[in-house]
């Protein structure tokens, strides 16, 4: 088997964010060398509480795990206790974490892991990107050191599910999207389109809990939560897992099939304020800045993060 692929998590840790890590913790192909927390689902610190908790329940290798930015670069501060809970993890309570967050600042954590192993690391964003665009600002080198973003962000065909045009990720700092969309980066943006075809749905959960693992009910506490919101403003039956499966796409790509676009988001303050929006029929002339995940084999997918919290459970109950 090949080397595992080096990752950076940058996260709000809500509900999906907090299964993305623990597919990451659950994955071979990738090793995480640091997480980095912004604002997002919750309060920063809360979201960094949560980080710190979940490396507890599965007793993880020390993680670096950095507070980052607590609020957005222009747009006032906007949170998600609806669709995450008060504590951003649902009906779940975990323990104080026994262990300290990392002693730096979650921008500096991004730079120093990226000039370290330049060319090595890819980043995965799955909230707000502020952090991000910090970092870029903080240090325009980021540009060449890092292999490779993988964003969940954005909906391009879909509709919204924060604003009708915006997604939450970047209405809560369509400021920093800008920055990064623009920054040259190598991009794969995993949108709405895609991720609202993953649903967890409760035969799921309910096949976790067999395994009678501590994991299997934290899944099934924090999903609980986020099942009833889905049922009462969506219409899903079920949950949306946006975070793992732009997670997965870093190890496994041809989960979804990509083109490649030039993808802007809108900051001119009307009704599509963080619409982010691609150019399919070449109107701007301008050259593509991203790959855009517009379909996905979400069935493969499901299979995939089951099997993996499945490994996840039996592998701490030993």
């Amino acid at each position: 088997m090949s080397m595992p692929q080096r990752i950076l998590i940058d996260t709000d840790p809500g509900i999906d964010d907090a299964l993305a890590i623990l597919l990451a913790l659950a994955s071979p192909e990738v090793r995480v060398e640091g997480i980095s927390v912004v604002f997002g689902n919750c309060a920063v610190d809360q979201g960094l509480r949560n980080a710190l908790a979940i490396l507890d329940l599965v007793r993880a290798p020390q993680i670096p795990v950095a507070r980052g930015m607590d609020r957005p670069l222009v747009q006032p501060l906007l949170l998600a206790p609806e669709t995450h809970g008060d504590t951003g993890l649902g009906y779940a309570r975990l323990p104080e974490p026994t262990r300290q967050p990392d002693p730096r600042h979650g921008v500096d954590l991004i730079i120093e892991k990226a000039r370290m192993a330049p060319g090595e690391l890819t980043l995965v964003a799955l909230g707000p990107l502020t952090n991000l665009a910090m970092a870029l600002r903080r240090e325009p080198r980021l540009v060449e050191w890092l292999h490779r973003v993988v964003i969940m962000g954005g909906a391009i065909r879909h509709q919204g599910n924060t604003t009708p045009l915006a997604e939450f990720n970047v209405y809560c700092d369509p400021h920093a999207a800008h920055i990064v969309y623009h920054s040259g980066l190598p991009i794969t943006l995993v949108p709405l389109d895609v991720t609202y075809q993953v649903v967890l749905r409760p035969e799921h959960v309910e096949a976790l809990l067999a395994l009678n693992s501590p994991v299997a009910r934290f899944i099934a506490e924090a999903t609980r939560f986020y099942m009833e919101f889905h049922d009462a403003y969506q219409n899903i039956e079920g949950c949306v897992i946006n975070d793992p499966l732009a997670l997965a796409v870093v190890f496994a790509p041809d989960l979804v099939g990509v083109e490649r676009h030039y993808v802007d988001v809108d900051i001119s303050g009307g009704v599509s304020l963080g619409k982010t929006f691609a150019d399919f029929y070449r109107l701007t002339g301008k050259p593509a800045n991203m790959e855009v995940a517009l379909k996905v084999e979400s069935e493969r997918f499901l299979n995939l993060f089951m099997d993996r919290m499945a490994q996840l459970c039996r592998a701490l109950s030993e």
